[in-house]
């Protein structure tokens, strides 16, 4: 699962494990590149025949001489992240604007490419102009339609929000869907060139740009922004003189963006060789597999019985956590308590979110990894409740239009409590997912467990925003026969000097049922999954490979 929060809206991505650790929310991403074997195919060979030259030089080289590489891979996963990070500002701009949660569910669209983008990679991975370069195929004209999609946005974003009937959340999805696509495209095309920009040496670095590229954009476009965007902010902590609007609005922050990715990809095009080579530093040599191979491999993985049940577990493990994880934010800004706010809790979530996979790691390293992602289920459930509850709590809070510092302190911890039985769910799947992954197809494997992973996250959490308008009761008080079933109704309540008052809030059904559901996972799947474990290495061997 993506690891996701209640207060930043999810994005779909996951990040990928380097090493033992795994990076930061809402970001992060367990797809892979399918070019990604490529390193691990060749890199047994090329360090063995280069012992020799190791030998006698013993001066392993520096990244100084690649320092322009890196920077450059950096700036590539900030720009990705931009446009995720606004994806992730609307649903809570849209639920400042009272939209219904139905419409809630039909934005939440817009976060499935980076789950399913295993459908194309392998288009992105064998199809290219070898002239221009592999991966510049791809990277160029996506970045040039992110930034033109930006410009597009910042002269129609206003009209799609503030229109007389309301924000057209159709138009605002398929847009944003089309910068997810693009943006999800464009990370295809980052992680396979990341592998050969860089030197073998040097290699590394490429997860780290990943981890800090995306989760510095997604903070630029998502809790920057939200701050910048909002009046109360900026006048409270940023201005002298009160001002009506923050200092930046959405369409000059679209405008502005997308102004930067047409300039940078048109350096980038003109001005970096793809297939350059530095003298003295070992290159990984990239391997075209066929379209049609790759997709055959993965529908062969798929049918082994070990996989596909491991596959149907993870499609529905989330299921017990989706009112909590979609709906708890949305929530809390319907009630009052301000969207630049809760984007800003997210800060001081950092450093727990770099340093919980390093300590979760130490209890996955063994044969049984899923272990703790059994014990840590309970736990995540009962937060959901806490969610719940906190929801509830939260109007009786609010003093003169504010909330008091204790209650965001009671935000952070709930938030912080939550990020550790998240964590420990995650760090342990992916030790799985590593641990079973066939070592002759890993890239491909991966992938595709990964990508599962990702989309049992992002099903449950479109179905539980769908349904909270319909499991929520409300009836018209001050106008005899009158009621509220319908948004009709409500206007007809309204017209006749009435006011439709909820009595039952859906999300507190879904908060129970989710949980209910959950538990009986728990109790009956999650003991499969354990047993899962107990399969020998070659259950989950692909029979292409034997």
């Amino acid at each position: 699962m993506e690891p996701s929060d209640m207060i930043t809206y999810k994005n779909g991505r996951q990040r990928k494990p380097a090493g033992a650790t795994l990076p930061p929310e809402n970001m992060e991403r367990g797809e892979m590149s399918s070019s990604e074997r490529d390193t691990e195919e060749e890199g047994e060979g090329l360090i063995r025949g280069s012992d020799s030259e190791d030998r006698r030089h013993r001066v392993r080289p520096g990244i100084r001489g690649e320092l322009g590489n890196v920077l450059l891979l950096l700036f590539l996963y900030v720009l990705q992240g931009i446009p995720l990070g606004l994806a992730g500002s609307i649903p809570l701009i849209l639920q400042s604007k009272s939209v219904s949660y139905k419409d809630q569910a039909f934005f939440s669209f817009v976060f499935w490419p980076f789950s399913l983008k295993l459908l194309w990679a392998p288009l992105v991975d064998a199809l290219y102009f070898s002239r221009f370069g592999r991966r510049k195929s791809w990277l160029v004209p996506t970045q040039y339609l992110l930034g033109l999609f930006m410009l597009y946005l910042s002269v129609t974003v206003n009209s799609l929000l503030q229109s007389e009937e309301g924000p057209n959340v159709v138009k605002l999805t398929a847009v944003f869907f089309m910068l997810a696509f693009l943006a999800a495209t464009q990370d295809i095309a980052v992680d396979g060139w990341a592998l050969t920009m860089l030197s073998r040496e040097n290699v590394g670095y490429a997860s780290t740009c990943n981890s800090v590229g995306q989760t510095a954009g997604y903070f630029l476009g998502n809790v920057l922004f939200l701050a910048l965007e909002s009046a109360e902010f900026c006048n409270k902590y940023l201005r002298v003189e009160p001002k009506d609007t923050g200092i930046v609005t959405l369409p000059d922050f679209l405008f502005f963006w997308g102004v930067v990715f047409l300039v940078s990809t048109t350096l980038v095009a003109v001005f970096k060789r793809e297939n350059e080579h530095s003298k003295g530093k070992r290159r990984v040599q990239e391997e075209t597999d066929g379209v049609m191979e790759t997709y055959k491999l993965l529908f062969s993985i798929v049918k082994m019985p070990t996989v596909l049940t491991f596959c149907v577990l993870l499609l529905t493990a989330k299921i017990g956590f989706s009112a909590a994880d979609a709906v708890t934010g949305l929530k809390l800004v319907e009630a009052g308590v301000p969207k630049e706010q809760l984007a800003l809790l997210a800060v001081p979530m950092v450093p727990l979110q770099i340093l919980l996979p390093v300590i979760i790691s130490k209890y996955t390293a063994g044969p049984k990894p899923l272990d703790v992602f059994y014990k840590a289920f309970p736990f995540r459930l009962l937060i959901g409740l806490e969610y719940a509850l906190l929801v509830w709590w939260t109007p009786s809070v609010k003093q003169g239009g504010g909330f008091p510092v204790y209650y965001y302190a009671i935000v952070l911890l709930s938030y912080a409590v939550h990020q550790v039985a998240l964590y420990s769910m995650y760090v342990a799947c992916m030790a799985f997912h590593a641990k079973v992954s066939d070592p002759v197809i890993g890239g491909t494997y991966m992938t595709l467990l990964n990508t599962v992973t990702n989309l049992g996250g992002n099903w449950p959490s479109t179905v539980a925003l769908w349904m909270v308008d319909p499991l929520t009761s409300k009836e018209c008080q001050g106008a005899v026969g009158q009621s509220c079933g319908s948004p009709e109704e409500a206007g007809l309540c309204v017209k006749e000097g009435g006011a439709c008052v909820t009595t039952l809030d859906g999300y507190y059904v879904e908060s129970v049922v989710c949980v209910v559901i959950g538990l009986a996972w728990w109790i009956w799947l999650g003991k499969k999954m354990r047993q899962l474990q107990e399969q020998s290495p070659a259950a989950w061997r692909c029979r292409a490979n034997k």
